[in-house]
């Protein structure tokens, strides 16, 4: 029985009530036992003992029934809050390690901001984004598949990883009180990251094998080839576009929520950095006044997130 929703309450209380009426009822008897013992009604003397002692002993066991059972609840609820309390200071400082872990591998996102911005806030084709990035041809796009190859060897997308917060949520009771909107948006980004990085790997593996063994301008010379390397192009376009928002999102919640301190398990989903947006550059617009006025540490959480940062 759930000591906190009040129905332990509502057993102890019942049972010293009872326990107390039949104690009344007792002394009640007794006084008739007095009655019949004045009036020398011996028959009477002795069955109105025997109710008496059967109402005092039921009274008396069920106040202590009673009493037992609060000592207990109350030592069960103390022990829950006790433990509850221990695993939400746990929780708030490992969150803290990955907010503070977190930004340094954000910062590496700078590196693709560079490549995917190039003419303009990228916006993927499919919702009629058309900057320089995804219309480069020719020599820009040799130069463009130059830049992304050196971005896969200065960028490990393994390090995202560590961008799992609810490994140190799941198995605690801090999981329970999360509004399961927020739980069910941070376990979907974590997927999405990891699903990017994945997919990055593969798109950097078949875009080598796009340009072969020829210097990337060769290659894109040839019509058959440039055709190929685009398509290449524009798939880790996307991925590196998906990890750079789930990224970024993961990393501005996880801060947001750090810095309510405890009270941040109560918190509702907050739409500026919950709703879906077509690009980077929207979520930035919108997320951005609610970033820059929630403080964690030294500085505001959107400056963790580095945007407009890289050179």
């Amino acid at each position: 029985m759930d000591f906190s929703t009040g129905h332990g309450y509502l057993l102890i209380g019942g049972l010293v009530l009872v326990g107390t009426g039949l104690l009344l009822l007792s002394l009640i008897v007794n006084l008739r036992v007095a009655h019949s013992v004045r009036d020398d009604i011996r028959h009477r003397e002795k069955l109105l003992e025997y109710y008496r002692n059967i109402f005092s002993q039921l009274g008396v066991i069920l106040i202590g029934i009673g009493v037992s059972l609060f000592i207990f609840f109350f030592q069960q609820n103390y022990q829950d809050q006790r433990k509850r309390e221990t695993e939400l200071q746990q929780v708030l400082a490992r969150l803290a390690a990955r907010v503070a872990r977190g930004a340094p591998v954000i910062e590496t996102l700078g590196e693709f901001d560079e490549v995917l911005d190039q003419g303009g806030a990228y916006v993927g084709p499919e919702h009629g984004g058309n900057n320089a990035a995804i219309s480069a041809k020719g020599t820009e796009l040799a130069k463009q598949v130059e830049k992304i190859l050196l971005v896969e060897r200065d960028v490990d997308v393994r390090d995202f990883d560590l961008l799992n917060l609810s490994r140190d949520l799941e198995a605690t009771f801090v999981v329970n009180e999360l509004d399961p909107t927020l739980w069910f948006n941070i376990v979907r980004d974590e997927n999405e990251i990891k699903y990017a990085t994945t997919q990055l790997g593969l798109d950097y593996k078949d875009l080598h094998d796009a340009i072969g063994d020829e210097p990337v301008e060769a290659a894109v010379a040839k019509p058959d080839k440039e055709q190929k390397i685009k398509h290449e192009v524009l798939d880790i376009f996307y991925d590196a576009d998906l990890l750079r928002q789930r990224s970024r999102r993961f990393l501005g919640r996880a801060c947001w929520l750090f810095s309510k301190g405890k009270s941040f398990v109560a918190l509702l989903p907050a739409d500026a950095i919950e709703a879906d947006a077509k690009s980077q550059q929207e979520w930035i617009d919108r997320s951005k006044l609610l970033l820059t006025q929630t403080k964690s540490g030294s500085g505001d959480c959107f400056k963790l997130l580095h945007y407009g940062q890289a050179s």
